[in-house]
């Protein structure tokens, strides 16, 4: 279903924000080779994020949430296990910008709790 190619730009663009949060995580202790819910975001019409929700379990996602954003967009949020490691991350931010190009739909980032392998 594959529709066109990810934009390597686009990619880096994204790469250097997951690399951020990533620093961000670390420094509160976070263990990133423990496996956790990751949860993603994207906002487009809600025809194109009622197909993307029919196809996520085939992607390898669960349906989260469908909510409306502030300024009005549907948002849709799915979640995935997964560990927060940079090599994990970078594909996951991957799959996400195809996912963008094959549904018409923008891809609004990813988000998880930090997991230091203390607490739940």
């Amino acid at each position: 279903m594959t529709k066109g190619a990810v934009d390597p730009q686009r990619l880096e663009e994204e790469w250097q924000a997951d690399m951020e949060v990533l620093a961000d995580l670390a420094e509160h202790g976070d263990r990133a080779e423990i496996e956790r819910p990751v949860d993603v975001s994207f906002r487009g019409s809600p025809e194109a994020l009622v197909r993307l929700t029919e196809a996520a379990e085939a992607l390898g996602f669960d349906y989260l949430d469908m909510e409306t954003s502030p300024d009005g967009d549907p948002c849709l949020f799915l979640v995935r296990d997964q560990r927060a490691d940079a090599e994990s991350i970078k594909a996951l931010t991957a799959a996400c910008l195809q996912i963008e190009v094959d549904f018409g739909v923008e891809y609004d980032g990813w988000g998880c709790a930090a997991q230091d392998g203390k607490t739940e």
